[in-house]
């Protein structure tokens, strides 16, 4: 079973501006309602600790891209159960803003029984991250 949330949000600020506040990820705690940390050595193919809603992961750097892609694959438990590849993309627009597009893509025999949370509190989550990191963006041109 296979499952797909996804999140856009334009903001007024440079791609750079955008990338250098969503990639320090020491400050996590102090601004992001969604992710509270990401700790480790950010490196394709190694793994970090994330705590995401009170969970803790350890998911798989797959792209790392500077102003343009962050993705990773994590998963509960071993490969099967719950897996999800998380996305950030940071797309450059004419007028100087930043469209973010936040998505992830779940798969898993638990997936079907999860469906109601993804699609709210998850949701919700992606959205609340997104908009602090706006303000914080906008805040700083």
């Amino acid at each position: 079973m296979k499952h797909q949330i996804s999140t856009t949000i334009t903001i007024h600020a440079t791609v750079e501006t955008v990338w250098n506040i969503f990639t320090k990820f020491e400050d996590y705690p102090n601004w992001n309602p969604f992710i509270k940390s990401i700790q480790g050595t950010i490196k394709v193919g190694e793994s970090f600790q994330a705590t995401i809603g009170g969970m803790k992961f350890k998911p798989t750097t797959k792209v790392y891209a500077p102003n343009q892609e962050f993705t990773w694959l994590g998963r509960l438990f071993i490969p099967g159960i719950f897996d999800g590849r998380h996305s950030f993309l940071f797309q450059s627009n004419d007028d100087g803003s930043t469209t973010l597009i936040q998505k992830e893509g779940f798969s898993g025999i638990l997936v079907p029984f999860m469906k109601r949370k993804l699609d709210t509190e998850i949701k919700q989550g992606f959205e609340a991250m997104n908009e602090k990191l706006k303000e914080l963006a906008e805040e700083k041109k």
